[in-house]
């Protein structure tokens, strides 16, 4: 148990990303934005007609995704793409979506 513990405080920068990130995700809408994102590359326009809600309300939760590095973005001419960042918070999504989402497990690896 001891050596878990010195794992642990050893990983304190880690562990405060994970907690960003969550805390980020954990908002009913922004939840429904990473359920669209998954794994690939969505424009915005894509993301308010998949989520339902004006396209200022999803912009605001994407900045907010954005600035906790959660999403990064692509601007391709006047469209703006968003992805997940990190590799390890997509394993979170794919098993989010499969819980929540109702979808099965990605085949992708």
């Amino acid at each position: 148990m001891a050596s878990i513990v010195q794992d642990l405080i050893g990983k304190q920068e880690q562990i405060e990303t994970a907690a960003r990130a969550l805390k980020a995700i954990a908002h009913p809408l922004r939840l429904k934005i990473m359920c669209v994102v998954g794994d690939q590359e969505v424009c915005v326009q894509d993301i308010v007609e998949a989520v339902g809600t004006s396209q200022s309300n999803i912009s605001q939760h994407l900045a907010i995704l954005r600035d906790k590095d959660v999403l990064q973005t692509r601007k391709d001419a006047n469209r703006v793409y968003y992805r997940v960042a990190d590799q390890r918070t997509l394993q979170l999504i794919s098993m989010m979506r499969e819980v929540f989402c109702g979808e099965p497990p990605s085949t992708k690896g």
